[in-house]
């Protein structure tokens, strides 16, 4: 069975890179359409929540698969945008014989696409909904209606966004919006997405989907081994900044794919930046003082990583150092502390070093252990999915 799931990391900057291809289109007067992984049940290389772009010229932004279904899925498109009606596409490869499909796809699963022209003249539009959540760092839902039951008649499409501060509901079922806020809130609070059937003029299914910030990562030290880290971070869609007290290294000019390069010493660092629940750091400035004033101030602040470049005995002496002068670090402290940071895949060259940094951070974030896929007994990615209470008096 194969299955791979790019998560929330990648999912992010597939967003952004959809939001900025739809502005590109905008401008140039193409019309759009927006393909959704809706549902899964089985194995495929692309899960729930996976979008792509498509223009009416073909052009294509971002990725509902690993390139099988592309095709199909651009013919479909353009059919959307000349019905301007949204389509549920089904392919089903559970058959061993996939290839009558023409796709090929050789995952064994059943995979709902939905496809939907979007109307930039409309006020709420999906990709709308993609702007107002990456404005902000903050968790989101979005929830998408489709019909399972009735796969020829009207897809609802992108309908519901809710976040800490912002409701926006545009369905055209005003008889399920409470339960669609109820389910969205259910969602937020409890951090993992849903899906769930609703009973209207038809049955509906909702995709509830999660969305998370993608990972801001600190980089403290800007010296040529870092170079290839931010790189390495830019490619996974990561926020990063770069932090050094060193005015001929804390250049933008050396890290272009840095979101901020921050010249400051360590005690006005965290004014000048936000630490949330998706936030990691990485100590690598090569001076102990500097890493040792920095871990002092992020270990209180319990982040999901903290990296220590350098030798065990280095993370020790600093941890028995702050020890020393009064600091109580407890358990759940220690337990976000990594160092050396990087998992052990015998890196030596500073470009095997940053893919050892970010493998570990992510396998942290996703709460994986970062072994070989080889080793495991089960599907390599659980459905990341929660059941919500049904609300009976839609049924």
């Amino acid at each position: 069975m194969f299955l791979l799931f790019f998560k929330f990391t990648y999912r992010m900057k597939e967003l952004e890179d959809i939001v900025k291809a739809f502005d590109v289109a905008q401008q140039a007067g193409k019309q759009t359409a927006l393909a959704t992984v809706v549902q899964v049940e089985g194995s495929s290389y692309r899960r729930a929540g996976a979008r792509m772009l498509i223009t009416d010229d073909g052009q294509l932004t971002g990725a509902i698969s690993g390139g099988c279904l592309e095709g199909d899925a651009l013919r479909k498109a353009r059919l959307v945008m000349a019905q301007q009606q949204p389509m549920l596409v089904t392919y089903d490869t559970t058959d061993d014989d996939d290839a009558k499909l023409g796709v090929g796809l050789g995952c064994s699963g059943i995979i709902h696409i939905l496809i939907e022209p979007v109307f930039a003249g409309q006020a709420h539009h999906a990709i709308q909904l993609f702007k107002k959540f990456l404005s902000k760092r903050q968790n989101a839902v979005i929830v998408t209606l489709f019909s399972l039951a009735n796969r020829k008649g009207v897809q609802p499409g992108t309908c519901l966004f809710l976040s800490a501060e912002e409701y926006q509901h545009q369905c055209n079922y005003p008889e399920l919006e409470a339960q669609l806020r109820s389910d969205a809130e259910a969602v937020l609070s409890g951090g993992k997405s849903a899906i769930q059937t609703y009973q209207a003029d038809t049955e509906l299914t909702g995709f509830v989907e999660l969305l998370k910030p993608a990972v801001s990562l600190l980089v403290f030290g800007a010296g040529n081994d870092a170079i290839p880290l931010v790189k390495m971070a830019a490619v996974m869609g990561w926020y990063t900044t770069v932090i050094d007290g060193r005015t001929n290294y804390a250049m933008a000019t050396r890290f272009p794919d840095a979101k901020r390069v921050l010249l400051a010493k360590p005690e006005h660092v965290l004014s000048q930046v936000n630490v949330d629940s998706r936030t990691a750091a990485v100590l690598m400035t090569h001076n102990y003082n500097y890493d040792l004033a920095m871990l002092r101030q992020l270990l209180p602040l319990k982040l999901a990583y903290v990296g220590s470049l350098g030798p065990k005995k280095k993370l020790q002496r600093m941890l028995d150092e702050l020890q020393d002068e009064g600091m109580t670090i407890s358990p759940d402290e220690l337990q976000s502390v990594y160092g050396p940071t990087g998992l052990d895949i015998g890196s030596e060259t500073s470009e095997e070093i940053a893919l050892s940094i970010v493998a570990e951070i992510l396998a942290v974030m996703q709460k994986r252990e970062g072994k070989p896929l080889r080793e495991k007994t089960t599907v390599i990615h659980s459905e990341d999915m929660v059941s919500l209470p049904v609300n009976h008096e839609n049924l």
